[in-house]
């Protein structure tokens, strides 16, 4: 990558060539603390296989493992952090690079490709490493957000308070953002069984927010608040309904700034042809696929980031009517143009490794179960 400065004062362009090495990035982008080690290949104390958070035959990894999770994971999350839970709009408005960087005028596309990229691929080793991979990588995590807090979450609600990423809500609250969305796109998109995308038994779905307590634990959440159902669940978004209801001053930094406005014009300012290397797989994952991956999400969920009735409607219908699109990009050179791009090798080696442990304990599952 190349990088120049043109034109003066605040209207200065700053130009960053995309290569494709840029576009692929090596382990360094997503790496920390040194390569993951996959679940089950390392041992606990007791000598029996350390199989990190979730493990084979858990419902979190047949959900996480197929490539429709894989694919739309990311735009999901992303929709349902920066758009729907105020608390982390507010963090990433005040002290996350993309917000930091537009204000200093020197944002790129580069930029927001790597912070997109990064942010599965910085996860997969806390859900597909072994216990000491997963802690490690929180560890990291945890200490970057201790930076970001502030006293205002949105600037026309004082009475919300203020926010602190590293704290037990908002650990929780991120967990939950990333976990929910996984089993909705799942449920929306996963083409299984000889069937189209479908909603999991409520037992699965009970088994699915069951097994998310793990990682909840792990990223410090209030034990007295981590659900262990479906209806659990339900009730937590209603206790912090406050929290993710829509608001048009979110954007609205505590000095005055539009964050959205901001980042749009200094992406707009600093753009070269060469960074649409960039946007293809970007696209993929939010801009194409925004109005099906709302339509996927709950209904209170499109209600909080500001979708009314009709939009609504519209969004559900989409994600039915993309579903022969979606099926091809489950196929297995698609999954792998996404995944090299956007989660990284690491991840990529955490999946395969994670797979093939899934598919033999289901497999022994159903020997056993065929036993008479």
């Amino acid at each position: 990558m190349s990088t120049a400065t043109e034109g003066r004062g605040n209207e200065q362009q700053v130009v960053r060539k995309f290569t494709k090495e840029d576009v692929f990035g090596s382990e360094r982008r997503w790496r920390r603390f040194g390569e993951p080690v996959p679940a089950g290949e390392s041992l606990n104390e007791d000598g029996t296989p350390d199989y990190g958070l979730f493990g084979p035959g858990s419902v979190v990894w047949e959900v996480l493992l197929h490539p429709a999770t894989l694919i739309f994971l990311n735009g999901a999350q992303v929709m349902v952090q920066t758009r729907s839970y105020n608390p982390i709009q507010a963090g990433l408005r005040d002290h996350d690079p993309i917000s930091i960087k537009a204000q200093q005028g020197t944002l790129t596309t580069q930029d927001a490709y790597d912070r997109l990229s990064r942010n599965a691929g910085m996860h997969a080793p806390m859900w597909l490493g072994d216990n000491k991979t997963a802690q490690r990588m929180w560890k990291h995590l945890h200490n970057i957000h201790k930076k970001v807090a502030g006293d205002i979450i949105d600037v026309a609600k004082p009475q919300l308070g203020g926010y602190a990423a590293s704290e037990p809500r908002e650990s929780m609250w991120a967990a939950l953002t990333e976990m929910h969305p996984m089993l909705r796109v799942y449920e929306a998109f996963a083409f299984r069984d000889g069937k189209l995308p479908h909603r999991l038994p409520p037992q699965l779905r009970d088994r699915f927010v069951a097994e998310c307590a793990a990682y909840l634990r792990l990223v410090g959440a209030p034990e007295e608040e981590i659900p262990t159902s479906m209806s659990e669940l339900g009730a937590l978004y209603e206790k912090y309904a406050d929290l993710f209801q829509p608001s048009k001053t979110m954007s609205l930094m505590p000095g005055g700034i539009d964050h959205d406005e901001i980042v749009g014009k200094t992406l707009k300012k600093n753009f070269h042809i060469s960074h649409l290397r960039g946007l293809i797989p970007s696209m993929l994952q939010i801009a194409l696929f925004n109005r099906p991956i709302m339509g996927a999400l709950p209904a209170k969920t499109r209600k909080s980031i500001g979708v009314g009735a009709v939009e609504s409607k519209v969004a559900v219908l989409t994600a039915k009517l993309v579903l022969p699109l979606v099926w091809l990009l489950q196929k297995p050179p698609f999954e792998r143009y996404i995944l090299r791009r956007m989660w990284g090798p690491d991840a990529m080696h955490l999946i395969e490794s994670a797979r093939h442990l899934h598919r033999q304990a289901l497999a022994e599952r159903a020997a056993g179960q065929a036993r008479p």
